[in-house]
C-alpha cells in the first residue's frame, strides 16, 4: 500500500493532481481545500490511502495523516464509499465531523451532498467514537479567513471547485460572492481558497432543497 507520496506536482485539476516521484506520475483524487495547497512545478508532501478493487487501483490523497485516518474510518459505514468519505472531508474538517458525530449533529453531515437524514442517522450510529475525540486545533466553524496581505483574486478557483464537486456554476458563484460580503471584502488571497471554499460549501449545504 502506498501510505504517503512526496515528489513534484505535475498538474492540479478540479478534482485530482499528478504527483512526479522519480519520473512516475501518480494520478491522487482529492478533496479541493488539499488541492488548492499544491502548485505545478513544486515539490509536495500527501498522506495517501489506496483503494484496490477488482479493476482499479484508486490513490486518494490528503493534507495530513489525520485526514486520511478519518477518510478510511468513515468508509466503514455501510454505504460510504470513497467518494462520499472525500465529499466528507471537503465539506468538514476530521475536527468538524467528530464533533458532528459526536454530539449526533445531523444537520451538519447533512451539508455533504450525498448525504440525507437518514444516511447521517446511520454515520452517527456506526460510527459511535471510533473517530476519537476532536484534537482542538481547528474550530471548523465556517467563518472565512481574515484577508492576508498577499494579493490577487482566486474566487474563480474556489467557483471552479464548487462547481467540481456538483454545484450549478450560477449557484456555486453566489455562495462565493455572499462569503465574500460575509468577510467584509471582495477578493480571495491565495492562503484563503481552502477557507473559503469550506465556508461556501456551508453555506451551499444549508440551502439544499
Amino acid at each position: 500500500m502506498i501510505a504517503s507520496l512526496t515528489g513534484t506536482v505535475a498538474h492540479v485539476g478540479l478534482d485530482r493532481a499528478v504527483v512526479d516521484v522519480g519520473g512516475v506520475g501518480y494520478l491522487v483524487h482529492a478533496t479541493p481545500t488539499t488541492l488548492a495547497t499544491l502548485r505545478v512545478g513544486e515539490t509536495a508532501g500527501v498522506a495517501t490511502s489506496m483503494v484496490v478493487r477488482e479493476d482499479s487501483m484508486t490513490l486518494y490523497g490528503f493534507g495530513d495523516p489525520d485526514e486520511r485516518d478519518v477518510f478510511e474510518v468513515v468508509q466503514t459505514v455501510s454505504g460510504v464509499g470513497p467518494r462520499l468519505a472525500l465529499a466528507m472531508l471537503a465539506v468538514h474538517t476530521p475536527d468538524a465531523l467528530r464533533r458532528a458525530v459526536a454530539g449526533e449533529d445531523l444537520a451538519a453531515l447533512t451539508r455533504v451532498p450525498g448525504i440525507g437524514r437518514k444516511g447521517a442517522q446511520r454515520i452517527v450510529l456506526e460510527l459511535g467514537d471510533r473517530l476519537g475525540p476532536p484534537s482542538g486545533a481547528l474550530t471548523g466553524s465556517g467563518a472565512a479567513a481574515e484577508p492576508a496581505a498577499n494579493a490577487g483574486d482566486h474566487s474563480e478557483r474556489v467557483v471552479e471547485a464548487l462547481a467540481g464537486l456538483g454545484w450549478p456554476a450560477k449557484q456555486a458563484d453566489d455562495a462565493v460572492a455572499k462569503v465574500l460580503a460575509d468577510a467584509g471584502t471582495d477578493a480571495i488571497a491565495a492562503d484563503e481558497v481552502a477557507t473559503t471554499l469550506r465556508a461556501a460549501l456551508r453555506l451551499l449545504g444549508g440551502h439544499r432543497g
